[in-house]
């Protein structure tokens, strides 16, 4: 087996357990005999749990000796919850090692492939470079910069509305655009919302698979200003789910009724417009939390872009139109110069269904707007 379609193995592999890694990266590996045939498919599950090269190595048996380790990502070699990567690989008598990309947590950052390199295992790579940073973005964050990766989710009328002027919504986008989304909360560590968006939909904010055993439910978020105009009496804060759910608010508000229900509560600072985004990031990041899917509504998508806190964008646009008097999907920048605006970089286009899917990393303006022009982030 060629190296390439080996590590395209260990990608499927690793990812599986997107969303349920943090704050370790998802990580596959792929054990080819001394003949270089296939023998053994591992992934990291979860925090805790054996690494990938140790759950391949684990399943390989006596057919290790001489063979080849594919890793996503740098072997480990230092010791956390569990001990290095790269001690488990040499006494299993791996002699080459090909890997995705070098690991981007500084405790790691080479010292694995060096360690490996010293023992005179054969080191090749990267092998898929690109396909592998974007497996473990959020990690890559969260890792450098202590906040989850965010990314932000629109889905709209070709001509730009998330609901007509009588606030009718449900549904803008098909059925396998919607399935789309669950895949992607699925994938998510947690999930964001906005109060206003919460208080016209009631949704779940769960991640709702073809079979449900095989979901991840990402914590739940909701930020408001004012949680009185919350009800108890919405899905978020219902029995089923009030435990996974967490209420952001500013200091020193009562959110009591909420909370009585099972809900947490994060009491944040504000800013001029109301509770501090970046202080949630810091507080998620600080949770090991190492991805955040953002699912509106529009002012608040349009506070993180405005405030260059926002790293992704996952917009589907339905083919159809609403008009003017619709509701439009993104709230105001307040843009002096078209060099302010946010853009996509990386984008990629695909069809699901009727509805086309756009995503790609944000590239912010250089120079931010000063506090007093950002635009109203939540109520």
């Amino acid at each position: 087996m060629n190296v390439e379609r080996a590590m395209r193995l260990a990608l499927d592999a690793a990812s599986v357990a997107l969303g349920r890694t943090a704050p370790n990266p998802a990580v596959g590996c792929v054990i080819l005999d001394a003949q270089g045939q296939l023998v053994s498919v591992g992934h990291h599950a979860r925090a805790g749990t054996a690494h990938a090269e140790v759950h391949a190595l684990a399943q390989a048996g006596g057919r290790v000796p001489g063979g080849t380790a594919v890793v996503t990502l740098e072997p480990c070699n230092h010791t956390g919850r569990t001990g290095p990567c790269t001690e488990a690989l040499l006494s299993a008598g791996i002699t080459q090692v090909v890997y995705g990309m070098v690991d981007p947590n500084p405790i790691v950052a080479g010292r694995g492939l060096a360690r490996l390199r010293g023992a005179g295992v054969q080191i090749v790579g990267p092998v898929l470079e690109g396909d592998c940073q974007r497996l473990i973005a959020g990690f890559r964050s969260w890792v450098l910069t202590r906040r989850p990766r965010v990314t932000v989710k629109l889905a709209a009328s070709l001509d730009g509305r998330i609901a007509t002027a009588s606030g009718e919504s449900q549904w803008i986008t098909g059925a396998a655009a919607r399935a789309d989304v669950h895949a992607f909360r699925d994938r998510h560590d947690a999930i964001l919302a906005g109060a206003e968006t919460v208080r016209r939909d009631d949704p779940a904010l769960t991640a709702r698979l073809p079979n449900p055993r095989d979901a991840h439910q990402p914590r739940r978020f909701v930020i408001t200003t004012r949680p009185t105009t919350l009800s108890s009496s919405l899905q978020l804060f219902g029995p089923a789910l009030a435990a996974g759910t967490t209420v952001v608010v500013p200091e020193g508000t009562d959110a009591n009724h909420l909370a009585s229900g099972g809900a947490s509560v994060w009491s944040l600072p504000t800013d001029a417009q109301g509770v501090s985004l970046a202080a949630l990031l810091d507080r998620a990041g600080a949770e090991g939390l190492t991805s955040l899917w953002v699912e509106g509504g529009g002012r608040l998508v349009a506070s993180l872009l405005s405030r260059g806190l926002a790293d992704a964008v996952v917009w589907y646009v339905a083919p159809r139109f609403i008009g003017g008097d619709g509701l439009p999907a993104l709230g105001p920048l307040a843009l002096g110069a078209l060099s302010e605006s946010p853009r996509l970089t990386g984008v990629r286009v695909t069809s699901i269904g009727d509805d086309v899917r756009i995503e790609g990393d944000v590239v912010h303006a250089a120079t931010p707007k000063v506090a007093a022009n950002y635009p109203k982030a939540q109520e």
